[in-house]
């Protein structure tokens, strides 16, 4: 990979801080001005590659790929340059879950993606970009399933209106067989993504009376916040893989949860994706952290991610 700084790093005021690289042939476009164009769209571009990865770090990896080859390429005939980078960052993402797939060793049942976190009250316009649409935990455990294909033609054309003609060439399909592969993940997460409330504040109340019952031990109040038919995923990573595990049902997550209240742990109130969660502290240091999604007032998914590493890389204190 070429060392090219990104656009955020090249002080427009400094023409010679600009990549040599840049584009000969993008006629009215100073490199510094490419540069900024870029950066105007950088946002967007994250939250693209955030939905087709469902991971933090590969999306700026993609997005920095993205400039690498804008630098690349010759622009002259651009005649959208938002919708260019667009899909050349679908296209470097398809490229990456082609690679992941083949390599993958972990099972996607215990598999949560990187969670967006923030604290409550507090505004962070740059999380709130990537998370415009709130999309869900629970809908990126369902994009996992996809394959690389569908996945992408779901998300560029039902999440940011990309046209299959534009998506086509890009999963080397006709614009008739990439409308099937969208209307196919469609399907899917359809029948397996739940749509949850959207009321914050009657998500804080359901996630509040579910942490008083589970800290009370109080078996009959968790079973009144949990739908029947309630799922809990705890991704551990690799260093605590044995916490990895996947729970189906309201009164199996119950007696999960009370086991947990044995340890004692602290909660404090965060925002997970746009929705009410919680971080677990144990000593003071946060041991997991917990998303919810919650429909009709009741529970139907619980992500927990209690891997130490990915917390510490999510920022979580």
């Amino acid at each position: 990979m070429e060392n090219n700084p990104t656009p955020s790093s090249v002080p427009t005021s400094t023409p010679s801080s600009v990549p040599s690289s840049a584009p000969a042939s993008s006629p009215g476009l100073t490199p510094e001005q490419l540069a900024e164009r870029f950066e105007a769209d950088r946002g967007h571009l994250r939250a693209v590659a955030y939905r087709m990865l469902g991971s933090l770090g590969e999306a700026e990896d993609a997005v920095q790929e993205t400039w690498i080859r804008l630098n690349r390429s010759d622009i002259g005939e651009v005649r959208n340059l938002s919708g260019w980078l667009t899909t050349v960052t679908g296209r470097v993402c398809l490229d990456m879950l082609r690679s992941r797939t083949s390599r993958r060793e972990d099972p996607l049942d215990f598999y949560v993606p990187d969670p967006v976190v923030r604290e409550e009250g507090a505004a962070d316009p740059e999380k709130e970009a990537l998370l415009a649409d709130s999309v869900g935990l629970a809908l990126l455990v369902v994009l996992e399933t996809l394959a690389p294909a569908e996945r992408l033609a779901f998300v560029l054309h039902d999440m940011f209106s990309v046209s299959f003609d534009e998506i086509a060439p890009i999963v080397d399909r006709t614009p008739a067989a990439t409308r099937q592969l969208a209307s196919r993940a469609r399907r899917r997460v359809k029948d397996a993504a739940p749509t949850p409330d959207r009321d914050t504040a009657r998500q804080r109340k359901v996630v509040d009376a579910f942490l008083a019952a589970s800290q009370a031990g109080d078996f009959e109040g968790l079973l009144t916040v949990l739908a029947p038919d309630v799922v809990l995923r705890v991704d551990g990573g690799t260093l605590t893989a044995a916490a990895s595990k996947l729970i189906r049902g309201a009164e199996a997550v119950t007696a999960q949860a009370l086991t947990f209240s044995r340890y004692r742990h602290a909660a404090r109130p965060v925002t997970v994706n746009g929705a009410a969660g919680l971080v677990s502290l144990a000593h003071g240091s946060p041991v997991g952290l917990m998303a919810f999604t919650i429909v009709d007032d009741r529970i139907v998914e619980i992500d927990i991610v209690a891997d130490p590493e990915r917390l510490a890389a999510l920022g979580v204190h």
